[in-house]
């Protein structure tokens, strides 16, 4: 079993910047590779970015390459989401996620409550 719980949500402003982290108790946080999903209101819930268990590598949804960064400090058990130039379109809820390999990243084994973000305009 792996628990998660994110941290770092809140409410800024267009352009500015937000670090999300998730913490992960359990089995230990390199067993599995960790994503990112949000989910705006009424919408599906979408991907976001991932990384490897290791982090040698890290994908990205279209909407947040270039602007998003990917981070995990398995000493620590944490993973990050760096977030710079936000958009209104960034808004939702931030879950931290966990699976078996990073390819299966789809249908992640483990899922956090989530942290609301919400970027004004």
């Amino acid at each position: 079993q792996v628990q998660l719980v994110e941290s770092g949500g809140g409410l800024v402003q267009a352009g500015d910047s937000l670090r999300l982290s998730c913490a992960a108790s359990g089995r230990t946080s390199s067993t599995y590779a960790m994503g990112w999903f949000r989910q705006a209101p009424g919408a599906e819930r979408e991907f976001v970015a991932a990384i490897s268990k290791y982090g040698a590598s890290s994908h990205y949804a279209d909407s947040g390459k270039g602007r998003f960064t990917i981070s995990r400090d398995n000493a620590r058990n944490t993973v990050a989401l760096q977030m710079n130039s936000l958009k209104p379109e960034d808004t939702g809820v931030y879950i931290c996620a966990a699976s078996g390999r990073l390819a299966t990243m789809t249908a992640p084994d483990y899922w956090g409550q989530g942290t609301q973000v919400t970027v004004s305009s």
